[in-house]
């Protein structure tokens, strides 16, 4: 007989608790698991790696404007389709159904605000809407903010997002508004206000090539895709290999395509440091 007895068990069986969904978020960059509400006051840039994740427009307004102060125009505007595109979505199905997505009427939004004190006319472009591309509307807002920003004497901001470029939705129509909003930043210019053009990841093809690029300073965030096109096209058209990191914010800045990058923490005080010193103040 054994000297002790064998331990009794009794199978109990726990209900497994219901953990809710979209508490926690994975870095796509480290691949680091972070607290939702961890990366919000963190200005949604991974604890971690520093990798800056995606903002919609309405998170950089408020990111970037002094609470209750920004005052959004045109909201009215919509698209047309004037070549009545039709594929697997017609344009319009596909503004529809990004309108339904987003929250928002259009791929930009444009105000007025003031950041740090400071008045500015401000212009966002969400990549969430048909990859942030500038159609006719997008355009004309930009277009509408820089006219704006000139009649009130106002510094000018615009946050570029944009992966699609020029809206080929439109046709000729997107394509005009390149020369659109250069032509009217060419007489923001001659007024003697200051343009500060921000690049986020990404800006590509026909924004890239028009108003991102024409700032009096060029600032972006760390690690964007800037460029034309996508590198992998060019090393196909080339059929060469890329140096590391090509068309990466840090590597444009290294060769003198851009004048600054900027972690999004200090975005905000950056921007109006430098309108101070542009307005001499």
């Amino acid at each position: 007989m054994a000297i002790f007895g064998r331990p009794k068990y009794t199978m109990v069986r726990v209900k497994k608790r219901d953990i809710p969904e979209g508490l926690w978020t994975k870095c796509e960059e480290c691949g680091e698991i972070i607290y939702n509400k961890a990366l919000e006051e963190n200005l949604k840039v991974c604890p971690k790696c520093q990798y800056h994740f995606t903002l919609t427009a309405h998170e950089r307004i408020q990111q970037l404007t002094d609470s209750g102060t920004f005052q959004e125009f045109d909201s009215g505007l919509r698209s047309m389709d004037p070549l009545k595109f039709k594929g697997p979505k017609t344009y319009v199905e596909k503004v529809q159904l990004d309108q339904a997505a987003t929250g928002m009427h259009e791929a930009a939004i444009s105000g007025e605000g003031k950041l740090e004190g400071k008045r500015i006319a401000l212009t966002v472009t969400d990549s969430r809407f048909i990859m942030g591309s500038m159609g006719s509307v997008v355009g004309e807002k930009i277009t509408r903010s820089v006219e704006r920003s000139i009649r009130g004497r106002l510094p000018l901001v615009i946050v570029s997002g944009s992966g699609g470029g020029a809206r080929m939705y439109e046709g000729l129509f997107s394509l005009m508004q390149m020369s659109k909003t250069s032509g009217a930043l060419a007489l923001h210019n001659d007024a003697g206000l200051p343009f500060i053009s921000v690049l986020t990841d990404p800006t590509m093809a026909g924004v890239m090539a028009s108003y991102a690029s024409l700032g009096d300073v060029v600032i972006a965030e760390p690690r964007a895709l800037l460029g034309f096109t996508g590198p992998r096209v060019i090393e196909q058209t080339i059929r060469q290999r890329l140096p590391e990191g090509f068309q990466r914010s840090e590597f444009l800045l290294e060769h003198g395509q851009i004048d600054k990058v900027v972690h999004r923490k200090q975005l905000k005080s950056t921007i109006a440091q430098l309108i101070g010193y542009m307005q001499g103040v």
